[in-house]
């Protein structure tokens, strides 16, 4: 998986995987002392998954929550991020 993906599978990011229907998801994650699997099955709808071109989409925490519970998070509208404070 770590080289297939050129990232470090203990580094604490979350891996997803969807299936080709599009109704199913796995996700793996090393929590320091294991990997730990989660799986979901959606009975009537499918994952919205971000479109790639290198296989990698970076999220934040709420497009994860709004992904896992299969509403569609491309219509939300991400905040300008915040700008960091200058030294006067």
């Amino acid at each position: 998986m770590g080289k297939l993906l050129h990232e470090d599978p203990f580094s604490g990011s979350l891996f997803l995987f969807r299936s080709k229907r599009g109704n199913y998801l796995k996700m793996i994650y090393f929590d320091g002392s294991g990997v730990c699997l989660f799986a979901k099955k959606m009975e009537r709808r499918k994952f919205v998954w971000p479109r790639t071109l290198d296989a990698k989409a970076p999220l934040s925490a709420g497009q994860l929550s709004l992904l896992l519970e299969g509403i569609d998070w491309r219509e939300t509208v991400r905040p300008e991020p915040v700008a960091k404070p200058v030294l006067i």
